[in-house]
């Protein structure tokens, strides 16, 4: 399922226990509609929530997740990236610190890089040490645009 909000352009993919991907796009792609009933069902959830969450009517998620790729590292990540709440940002130490790994700063930045789901598993609430931006999806201009734009929304 295709979602375009601002300079945003994302890509949902789901299965039958929730939302495995998100993929920022450049273009719309063709759509196929092969889903099952209940991964169309987890799919319009998400882009109904991730609209209100553009529009700064949502600050928490509630479509199931289903992590289907990453190491038990990057999961452990994932899921104390999912504590970091609205409108926060933390760096990336404080990240391997909630982790029990104090050291894994950059194992840390590899893990977001390489989230599954950016914008419900926020990595974007994750900055520099000394509050900079660095970093985002894997791209480093194009990501740090969306990445301000991410966090400008979540401090109106």
């Amino acid at each position: 399922m295709y979602v375009e909000y601002g300079p945003i352009k994302l890509v949902i993919i789901a299965d039958d226990k929730g939302i495995t991907h998100i993929d920022y796009v450049k273009e719309q792609p063709m759509e196929e509609n092969n889903e099952s009933i209940q991964a169309k069902a987890h799919l319009t959830l998400a882009k109904n929530e991730l609209q209100a969450y553009f529009s700064n009517q949502l600050v928490s998620f509630t479509v199931p997740i289903h992590l289907t790729t990453g190491t038990a590292f990057q999961q452990k990540v994932w899921h104390a990236l999912q504590e970091i709440p609205y409108g926060t940002v933390v760096s990336y130490q404080d990240v391997a610190k909630m982790i029990d790994s104090p050291k894994a700063q950059q194992a840390v930045g590899q893990a977001n890089k390489r989230n599954p789901l950016p914008i419900i598993i926020p990595c974007h609430r994750v900055i520099g040490k000394n509050n900079q931006l660095v970093g985002y999806s894997g791209s480093r201009d194009e990501g740090l645009v969306i990445k301000q734009f991410l966090l400008d929304i979540e401090n109106k």
